[in-house]
């Protein structure tokens, strides 16, 4: 199997995590043409988004967490659903609650960063937005640290993306993240102790100063 990946990518890093998590033999691959626009990519995912799993027979999953929950179907241990259903729709909330809800303020944010001239009617709503989201998380994260007391696919997704939360909320001069958000807090502290998080995690952090030498 081969992963088309970018290590900045926080979907690609979701994807990451669970590879690593499972110690699966995934093959780590640039994009094709040097970007997820380039003909030659746009031939293997015509969605131009990143990741992309190519599978050995050549059959293509886009979308990152269905990537995450082939990953979880062809080879369930060690797990990250559990087994009880109610328990698995729980962690799935909070998969879609991170590709609906959080990341899409967060992103906002992060387009005003670069945009020449600032929509701050746009970067206030988006604050409100990620401050809302992070309110929610803090109150439905479990208290035993994980956000759904067993590592999971929920981790995977919450935490690459927590890292650009934590900047961009900096970068605005903002509420920080952990602010009055203690589960939240605590939930940072430990799932950054997983291996597999801990990895990407520094993944993440090379790519970002590989990118602003280039600056």
């Amino acid at each position: 199997m081969k992963l088309y990946n970018l290590n900045l990518s926080n979907f690609a890093s979701k994807c990451r995590i669970a590879i690593y998590d499972k110690n699966l033999e995934v093959e780590l691959a640039p994009l094709p043409g040097g970007n997820f626009q380039s003909p030659e990519y746009l031939q293997i995912n015509p969605l131009g988004k990143v990741p992309a799993l190519e599978l050995d027979d050549g059959m293509v999953i886009a979308e990152s967490e269905v990537i995450n929950e082939y990953l979880e179907d062809r080879f369930p241990n060690p797990p990250l659903l559990p087994a009880n259903p109610e328990a698995r729709a729980r962690v799935r909330s909070f998969t879609r609650f991170h590709d609906l809800y959080l990341d899409p303020p967060m992103r906002t944010l992060f387009g005003q960063t670069m945009a020449r001239n600032r929509d701050e009617a746009l970067v206030n709503e988006a604050l409100s937005g990620l401050n809302l989201r992070l309110d929610l998380l803090d109150s439905r994260i479990a208290p035993e640290g994980f956000a759904c007391t067993e590592f999971s696919l929920a981790d995977c997704a919450l935490a690459p993306t927590m890292v650009f939360v934590i900047a961009m909320l900096g970068a605005y001069h903002a509420k920080p993240a952990f602010e009055q958000r203690q589960r939240l807090a605590e939930w940072w502290q430990r799932v950054q102790e997983r291996p597999s998080v801990n990895k990407v995690l520094a993944e993440m952090n090379e790519a970002y100063q590989a990118m602003q030498q280039k600056k």
